[in-house]
């Protein structure tokens, strides 16, 4: 065993967007930053994550967009041949030169030590330190004036009988597959549920999505629930809400799921693969928190107040561990934060009522703000306008007038409260939206903006002005 006595300003458990986050800005401080990662360096995005799975989509839908008959006048069908393990060949490249340029080669522009080890606290609580197995072998003793828990969330299976026996697929071990199924059930209909499903019907897989609540996307305005089911079903992919997966067992090299509804009726559903997309949680296991005296809540995550500080005045925790939402932008600023606040206590927090979330399914689903419902529940009187794509140029003009805008806006002042947007590009025009909001901005400031002509974007602008308009009667470019 090795002990280090050096002087480490903030030793860092995981190495993905939080920790790198905060390791650049406490280097930027000119301290000295220890990393210690027990897998793969860069974390979930990078490796299994944003990266992977975004590749593999964008492939599906250009595979998707040749092979369309009837949305572009003159454009055939063409029936493309898949070759996965190629296709997967060049994701991994991508995924080993991002973690490369981004991560690991970054850390030594920057000059801190990532140590390749499983970290765990020793000591008590007033006298925190990391007892690291190292991969190499042996063990090295690491105290630091600050600790930082980044070490993520990890993918999770609810118990169901038989599930453990079947080598099922998670978001991210699907990213590991090098053969392509001929069929999958995929276990849940939210964000990465939808992605996947997508993603793999779009290359040929027979797809069936089982979702427990009543429609997919649950979480997301009705309306925009209805568009997805019905570009889902529209593409071949077979859709169960109201339905849970009961058991599981293997016959024949087949997953035979028992699928119990809501009207108490079972049915049975083979498939090649099976890929539970049920939730993730943060990942602390095996890190002895209450050694030092830090709390961690019910689902595992690690309890924090508003500057990311745990119930252990030394040890603080950023990203999905803190059961915030799971979002890399989300962790990325944590890191930065934690640094400011552990290093130099700056006492800062974050605003978390307009972090904007995407689906990229295509049509793409992206919200930022509140809900309908979760305004009518606050006690607010809303006022709502819905714009159907068929009324957006630049939706015309892709023959895809698949999806639609919702201003969700407080009754009487016309405060924006909440965008949900269906569309391509639907990231892109929450962005924008994410601004607005931030801004205090009302519909009427909204729909007096400039706004390019044919950009998806415009849709905001042409929502907003539902309000006070028939936009139906409007000219293409009419201000």
């Amino acid at each position: 065993m090795t002990e280090d006595r050096s002087s480490v300003d903030l030793a860092i458990i995981g190495s993905g967007a939080a920790a790198f986050a905060a390791a650049i800005a406490a280097t930027g401080k000119g301290r000295r930053v220890v990393m210690v990662e027990r897998d793969t360096t860069g974390g979930t995005c990078v490796n299994v994550g944003c990266v992977p799975s975004k590749a593999l989509l964008a492939a599906a839908e250009a595979r998707h967009v040749a092979s369309a008959a009837g949305r572009f006048p003159g454009l055939a069908p063409a029936d493309l041949p898949i070759d996965f393990p190629t296709l997967a060949g060049g994701k991994d490249a991508l995924v080993d030169q991002l973690r490369a340029e981004k991560y690991t080669e970054l850390a030594a522009d920057y000059g801190w030590e990532i140590v390749h080890g499983t970290a765990a606290f020793d000591g008590n609580a007033d006298s925190p330190v990391l007892e690291i197995s190292l991969q190499a072998g042996g063990s090295r003793r690491l105290g630091a004036a600050q600790y930082l828990i980044a070490t993520g969330s990890a993918p999770w299976a609810p118990p169901i009988p038989g599930l453990d026996d079947v080598g099922y697929l998670t978001s991210t071990t699907a990213m590991e597959l090098d053969q392509l199924p001929d069929s999958m059930i995929v276990v849940g209909g939210n964000a990465v549920g939808l992605e996947q499903a997508q993603l793999f019907a779009r290359l040929g897989t027979t797809v069936t999505v089982i979702e427990t609540l009543d429609r997919l996307a649950p979480f997301e305005e009705p309306e925009v629930s209805d568009v997805i089911a019905q570009v889902l079903t529209d593409e071949g992919i077979t859709v169960h809400t109201r339905a849970t997966l009961a058991a599981v067992r293997t016959q024949d090299d087949q997953a035979i799921a028992t699928i119990h509804t809501s009207q108490g009726k079972d049915f049975e559903i083979h498939a090649e693969r099976l890929l539970v997309a049920t939730g993730r949680r943060p990942v602390t296991a095996g890190l002895n928190l209450d050694q030092v005296g830090v709390k961690t809540g019910e689902r595992g995550e690690v309890v924090v107040d508003d500057h990311l500080c745990t119930t252990n005045a030394r040890i603080w925790a950023a990203g999905d561990v803190t059961g915030h939402p799971q979002f890399v932008y989300v962790a990325a600023a944590h890191g930065t934060l934690v640094a400011d606040n552990a290093l130099d206590a700056a006492e800062r927090t974050l605003d978390y009522t307009v972090v904007p979330r995407v689906t990229f399914t295509s049509p793409a689903i992206a919200s930022v703000g509140l809900t309908d419902a979760k305004v009518v529940d606050a006690g607010i009187r809303c006022d709502c306008r819905i714009l159907p794509l068929e009324y957006v140029p630049r939706a015309l003009v892709n023959r895809d007038t698949r999806g639609l805008v919702k201003i969700v806006a407080e009754a009487g002042t016309r405060r924006l409260l909440g965008i949900h947007v269906v569309a391509e590009g639907a990231g892109d025009v929450i962005t924008a939206a994410t601004y607005a909001l931030s801004a205090g901005m009302t519909v009427d400031q909204l729909a007096n903006t400039w706004a390019p002509y044919l950009t998806m974007a415009e849709a905001l602008k042409l929502t907003a002005q539902t309000y006070t308009r028939d936009v139906s009667k409007l000219s293409c470019c009419a201000a």
